[in-house]
């Protein structure tokens, strides 16, 4: 006889919210009460040398509960969406092999999106264009890319956040090696999944967010975030260090920022990228949220979907 339990497609329990909100803690119990495992979604937990300031897993948490896509990374590493849309769905893969249920965790909203909705085939940029644009944005600055942007690709330039260099950047590679705008690849199709979905955020009222946000980043300081700045100082002109934690203590290191000032600006924009990541979640209406001390209501809303 046929055990149509087989026959159902394996279930990805996506855990998202923002940063500080309790991710770490409640994905490790899910696993544990699924006998499954983790993989990240968080595009700074890539690199090994970052362990600190992205509040990584630990190595006795990964040991109990075996990671995916954390620490895996050089600082030197050139990382993008669509790549790790296309290792993480091949893990996905291998383990649904074995696996019913796969827990996918982070804050990353890209990231989210990747593995959940799937990213446009977008061409990838060969080293002779991106040490091209690269070369612009440090000798003519941010601005002067934005201009050209507006230039090639006037519909994205209306969009994007002028604020980012990598977005900029990377819209500007696109259309220097085709010839085309980046707006002509965005297609926006959501792609299909040989596996559910289901969303699960997390969230707290601001004050106790905003709280914990603080706690942790006073926390990190005693865990040695400053000695882990110091390391990466050498490599902060790397996209991969244009993060919050570091490069406010980078301006400490460069003598420009006092430690306190530094300690308080980490805290300040720690709380503002968590304000980005609940507008970005909260447009999906496929996600049900709960409060992190809600174990039970969790586990009973994801039983009923099984």
């Amino acid at each position: 006889m046929i055990d149509n339990s087989q026959l159902q497609p394996p279930i990805l329990i996506v855990l998202i919210g923002p940063t500080g909100v309790g991710k770490t803690e409640l994905s490790l119990k899910l696993a544990e009460n699924y006998h499954t495992c983790i993989v990240s979604a968080d595009s700074r937990q890539l690199y090994k040398d970052l362990r600190i300031g992205t509040a990584a897993p630990t190595s006795e948490q990964q040991a109990h509960v075996k990671h995916y896509l954390v620490g895996n990374l050089k600082l030197t590493d050139y990382y993008s969406a669509a790549r790790y849309e296309t290792e993480a769905l091949n893990i996905l893969e291998k383990l649904f092999f074995t696996k019913n249920i796969v827990i996918l965790t982070g804050g990353s909203m890209m990231y989210i999106d990747a593995i959940c909705k799937g990213i446009d085939d977008i061409p990838t940029i060969d080293q002779e264009t991106r040490q091209t644009v690269m070369q612009k944005y440090e000798q003519d600055g941010l601005d002067y890319l934005c201009a050209e942007l507006h230039l090639l690709d006037p519909e994205y330039y209306k969009i994007v956040d002028l604020k980012n260099p990598k977005r900029i950047i990377h819209a500007l590679e696109i259309c220097y090696m085709t010839g085309k705008t980046y707006t002509s690849f965005r297609s926006g199709k959501k792609k299909k999944r040989p596996f559910r979905i289901i969303k699960i955020g997390l969230k707290r009222d601001r004050e106790e967010l905003y709280q914990r946000i603080n706690d942790r980043v006073d926390q990190m300081m005693k865990d040695g975030l400053l000695e882990e700045a110091r390391l990466v100082y050498p490599f902060k002109t790397l996209n991969s260090l244009n993060t919050v934690g570091y490069k406010e203590l980078f301006k400490y290191l460069d003598k420009e920022w006092d430690l306190p000032f530094a300690m308080e600006k980490i805290k300040q924009n720690s709380r503002i990228y968590s304000r980005k990541q609940m507008t970005w979640f909260k447009r999906d209406q496929e996600i049900r949220w709960f409060h992190p001390k809600q174990e039970n209501e969790i586990l009973a809303y994801i039983q009923q979907l099984l």
